[in-house]
């Protein structure tokens, strides 16, 4: 009887032992686990970071390269014309006959002022910072007026709702958005209207691109996504998606194309 209790004791004993080695080796599995987790978050979180800053840095550096060939083209067709009519009205002014070239002198007046306003226009687009001080809804009436004045579209800016900041970054990629899909409108749509839309509601501002173009197939795109203008499409996807907005876009062959991305309020204030 004595044996059998020893015994007994003996048994508890040894299954005591491997419950606690067992307890043990499933909580340093455990801690392990979490560890290795916790870790792959942090590498994860890590690369979402820097793939973001790269694409921060991509867009910059695009909006500057694309305001240099709009300032370009703009001094070349718009100031360099201006300028063009003032010499030849200063030429055609006789300076023994003042009194009767007032008109001349006057048109030679108005044309320098359009220049200087028209200079101070692309002043504020040289940089992205220059375009971020004064915001997505000013930056995209800015592009909006290089556009309208090359001649070759009508361009309407539409404002629904009060007027707010977004977070910078997001103002900054929203509007390199809107910049390519203006491009893209220009060498591709054939369009000669195009309206932007700026809804803003309390959680979210839906921007809204619409022009009455040729469109085309949406499931084109399917087929032919190696194109540069399919890889466009799919790094304005890539590119809302940085920053939690919505991208979408609605076309028919023959009847225009619209583009919708919808962007979350994080910071509800007011501009």
């Amino acid at each position: 009887m004595q044996f059998e209790t020893k015994s007994e004791i003996f048994f508890v004993i040894i299954i005591g032992t491997v419950m606690v080695l067992l307890l043990a080796a499933f909580i340093i599995s455990f801690l392990f686990l979490y560890q290795r987790r916790n870790f792959r978050h942090r590498v994860e979180k890590e690369q979402i970071k820097n793939s973001f800053q790269k694409e921060l840095l991509k867009a910059q550096l695009e909006i500057r390269e694309q305001t240099l060939k709009n300032v370009s083209q703009e001094i070349h067709d718009n100031i360099g014309q201006v300028l063009s009519l003032v010499k030849l009205h200063l030429t055609r002014i006789d300076p023994q006959k003042i009194e009767s070239s007032g008109e001349k002198i006057n048109d030679s007046k108005d044309l320098v002022a359009k220049a200087i306003q028209d200079l101070r226009s692309i002043s504020k687009s040289l940089d992205t910072d220059a375009v971020m001080s004064v915001g997505l809804f000013n930056a995209v009436k800015n592009e909006l007026d290089i556009v309208q004045r090359a001649g070759f579209h009508q361009t309407h800016l539409v404002l629904e709702g009060s007027l707010y900041k977004l977070e910078s970054h997001a103002e900054l990629i929203l509007f390199r958005i809107l910049q390519e899909t203006l491009n893209n409108i220009i060498k591709h749509a054939k369009a000669k209207k195009i309206t932007v839309n700026f809804n803003y509601e309390p959680l979210q501002l839906t921007l809204k691109i619409t022009d009455d173009g040729i469109g085309f197939d949406l499931n084109q795109l399917n087929q032919s996504d190696k194109t540069e203008f399919g890889l466009g499409l799919k790094n304005m996807h890539n590119r809302a998606r940085i920053i939690d907005a919505d991208f979408s876009m609605e076309s028919t062959f023959g009847a225009g194309t619209v583009v919708i991305i919808k962007m979350p309020n994080k910071i509800p204030e007011k501009a």
